[in-house]
C-alpha cells in the first residue's frame, strides 16, 4: 500500500504529465477501434446486402445481335428456349439449378374490389431456391413440381400485394383475376428486392400455354454454379457460356447485344475485394495511430525517469535497491497505461455501439439497401491493442529506468 500511495502522490504532483502520457494511450486505443469501427460498418453493410441471396447466380437476357456472323445479318433477336436449358444443363460444367422465366408486365390483379397493377412472372420449382424466395409462416407453400406438370393456374403472391388485395385476410385458398383468367392462391412469399414484391409467380408451363410464350420465347435464364471462387475463374466461364450460347443461336461470342450476363458470384467477388482493400488501409492507419501513441508513451516515460534521475540517486543513498526503484517506474508506467488504455477502449466500444444502435433504430425494416451496418470491432483486437500498449508503456520505463539505476548515487545526485 506505501508503494501504490507513493505512485499515486508521484502522479498527482505531475498531472500534466501523467496526462500527456495517459492522453496518448488512450487516444491511440479510441483511434484505432473507431476506425475498425469505420471499416467493418462498411463491410457489414455491403455483405448485407448480399444476405439471404444466391451469390453463385448467372442471370442471361435475350439481345438483339450488334455483328454479322457466318453469313447472318445483324440486327437479328435472340430467343431462349427449351434448348438453352438443356445446354446449360449439359454442356456447362459446375451448373447446380437452372430456371427459366418469363415476365407478363402490366397484368391488372383483382380480388373483390381490390386490385393492382402487377407483373406476371412464369418459374419451375428451382426457382425459389435459386433467388432464395421465403413463405410467410403459414401461408402457403411456393410453386411445386405437380403445379408445373399438370399447367395449373396456381398463383403465389408477395407479402406486399397481399396488404393491397386482401388487407388482413389469409389469401391462401382464395382466387384472383388476372383479366379473363382466375388464379388459386397457394402462396405469400417474402423477398428483399422491392421491385421483385411486385411481381406474381404462376408455374411456367402455365405461362407458356396461356400467355403464348412458345413463339416468343423465354424472358430470361438464371441458374447456379459451384467452384468459382476467383474473378478469374469467372471471367473464364463467361467465356465459355458466351462461346456455347453463341454456336446455339449463331452469333459471334464477342457481340455483347446479344447475349446479356450479370454473373452475382463476380459482382461480390469484385465488391468484397474492395472492401477488403479498404479495411487493409483502416489497418494499416490504426495501426499507425497505435505506434504514434506508443511513441508518445515511451519518449514522455524517457523524460519522466531523466527528470528523476537525481531522486533515484536520493533513494539508493538512503537504502533503496535498485530492484525495488525499477518496480516502482514499471508499476506506475502499468497504471497510466492501464487506465488510460481501457478507457480509450472503453469510449471507442461505447461510440460504436451507440452509431449502431442509432442505425438500427432508424433504419426501416423494409429497406432494401444499406451501405453501413454494425459498425462494432472484435474485442479480442481491442483488448490486444490496449496489452501490447501497456507492454509498450512497461518497456518505455523499463530500458531508461534500469540506466538510470545504474548510475552511482554520487553520481545521480549530480546528473543534470
Amino acid at each position: 500500500m506505501e508503494l501504490w500511495n507513493e505512485i499515486i502522490n508521484t502522479l498527482r504532483k505531475n498531472k500534466m504529465r501523467t496526462f500527456l502520457t495517459g492522453f496518448s494511450v488512450a487516444w491511440g486505443i479510441f483511434m484505432l477501434v473507431i476506425l475498425l469501427g469505420a471499416g467493418n460498418g462498411l463491410k457489414n453493410g455491403v455483405t448485407q446486402n448480399f444476405e439471404g441471396e444466391a451469390n453463385n447466380a448467372i442471370f442471361l437476357w435475350p439481345g438483339t445481335t450488334s455483328k454479322t456472323f457466318d453469313g447472318l445479318q445483324k440486327g437479328r433477336d435472340i430467343r431462349f428456349s427449351d434448348d438453352d436449358v438443356a445446354m446449360i444443363n449439359k454442356q456447362m460444367p459446375s451448373v447446380e439449378r437452372v430456371s427459366a422465366t418469363i415476365s407478363i408486365p402490366g397484368v391488372t390483379l383483382s380480388y373483390g374490389k381490390e386490385y393492382g397493377a402487377y407483373s406476371i412472372k412464369g418459374v419451375n420449382e428451382n426457382y425459389s431456391s435459386i433467388e432464395n424466395i421465403g413463405i410467410v409462416p403459414g401461408m402457403g407453400r411456393f410453386i411445386n413440381n405437380m403445379d408445373i406438370r399438370e399447367n395449373r393456374k396456381t398463383m403465389i403472391i408477395s407479402d406486399k400485394m397481399r396488404e393491397v388485395l386482401f388487407k388482413k385476410e389469409n389469401p391462401v385458398g382464395k382466387y384472383v383475376n388476372a383479366g379473363k383468367i382466375s388464379y388459386l392462391i397457394v402462396g405469400v412469399y417474402t423477398i428483399k428486392e422491392a421491385r421483385e414484391a411486385n411481381e406474381a409467380i404462376i408455374p411456367f408451363t402455365t405461362a407458356q400455354s396461356v400467355y403464348n410464350f412458345e413463339a416468343k420465347g423465354y424472358s430470361n435464364i438464371v441458374f447456379t454454379v459451384t467452384g468459382l471462387e476467383t474473378e478469374q475463374a469467372n471471367k473464364e466461364y463467361e467465356t465459355l457460356l458466351r462461346n456455347r450460347m453463341g454456336r446455339l443461336h449463331f452469333f459471334a461470342p464477342d457481340d455483347d447485344n446479344a447475349l446479356y450476363i450479370w454473373n452475382k458470384l463476380q459482382h461480390y467477388l469484385q465488391t468484397l475485394g474492395i472492401f477488403n482493400a479498404i479495411n487493409l488501409f483502416v489497418w494499416i492507419i490504426g495501426i499507425g495511430t497505435l505506434i504514434a501513441g506508443i511513441v508518445g508513451v515511451s519518449n514522455i516515460m524517457l523524460i519522466t525517469v531523466k527528470e528523476r534521475t537525481k531522486e533515484f540517486g536520493i533513494r539508493k543513498a538512503i537504502g533503496a535497491s535498485p530492484v525495488s526503484i525499477l518496480k516502482m517506474i514499471l508499476l506506475e508506467s502499468v497504471l497510466i497505461t492501464s487506465v488510460f488504455g481501457l478507457t480509450g477502449m472503453f469510449a471507442g466500444v461505447m461510440l460504436t455501439e451507440a452509431a449502431n444502435y442509432i442505425m438500427v433504430q432508424n433504419t426501416p425494416k423494409d429497406a432494401d439497401m444499406t451501405i453501413f451496418a454494425n459498425p462494432t470491432v472484435d474485442l479480442r483486437i481491442v483488448f490486444s491493442a490496449t496489452l501490447l500498449l501497456i507492454l509498450a508503456g512497461m518497456l518505455a520505463g523499463y530500458f531508461p529506468a534500469r540506466k538510470a539505476v545504474s548510475i552511482k548515487p554520487i553520481e545521480a545526485l549530480h546528473y543534470e
